[in-house]
């Protein structure tokens, strides 16, 4: 099952179990994020299309870990003035994975108690 989602004005997609990196985004690691801004989903020949977001639609993702992309080297330079200027510069990320997308309507599966497993009587009764 994949989506579509909106995160800090980028749209992205994700798709369970996988991951996904964004801008910088303000939670610590391992902190559960949901995101309720989803645009699409897509399960095999199903889909939803929001207008602009699927109402109900959330995407539950952990927060993995905060890091920094390539140096990107910025070079400013006017012709004839003697003017440069070098800088570099790094972009923060932030690294998400993907636990469930979930649909309009349904709720988070609970841990399902153990029931006791019925006897099975032998068929041998006469003995």
């Amino acid at each position: 099952m994949k989506a579509i989602v909106d995160i800090n004005g980028k749209q992205y997609e994700v798709e369970e179990g996988r991951y996904v990196q964004i801008d910088s985004y303000s939670a610590p690691q391992n902190e559960e994020v949901v995101i309720n801004n989803v645009r699409m989903i897509v399960d095999g020949e199903n889909s939803l299309l929001g207008a602009p977001y699927v109402d109900g639609a959330t995407v539950k993702t952990v927060v993995k870990r905060h890091g920094r992309g390539p140096k990107v080297l910025v070079y400013k330079m006017r012709c004839k003035k003697g003017y440069r200027r070098k800088n570099g510069h790094r972009q923060g990320f932030t690294e998400l994975q993907v636990e469930k997308i979930m649909l309009p309507g349904s709720k988070p599966k609970k841990a399902a108690a153990k029931q006791p497993e019925a006897e099975i009587e032998s068929a041998d009764k006469g003995e």
